[in-house]
């Protein structure tokens, strides 16, 4: 947990919560939500388990939709001041 707060500070601190934001509200980004097992990724944020955490993002990352939607994080994290 303790990194997911990091990175919400970072985020905050670089101006990139908005963008994010706009991001996650798009309709690639819901189709991507809706094949997480929400129960399983619930249980694993509150346990901290880490493991399952990167496992269910990995089989969200290995879709199509999921390595365009991480690409278009990695760009929006590069570019500054905006």
């Amino acid at each position: 947990m303790q990194n997911f707060e990091q990175l919400g500070r970072e985020l905050r601190q670089r101006g990139k919560t908005d963008a994010i934001k706009a991001l996650a509200e798009t309709e690639e980004s819901r189709r991507l939500a809706g094949m997480l097992d929400r129960g399983a990724l619930e249980q694993a944020a509150k346990s901290g388990d880490n493991e399952a955490l990167r496992a269910l993002l990995g089989s969200v990352l290995r879709t199509e939709e999921g390595r365009h939607l991480a690409e278009s994080v990695r760009r929006l994290m590069r570019e500054e001041g905006k």
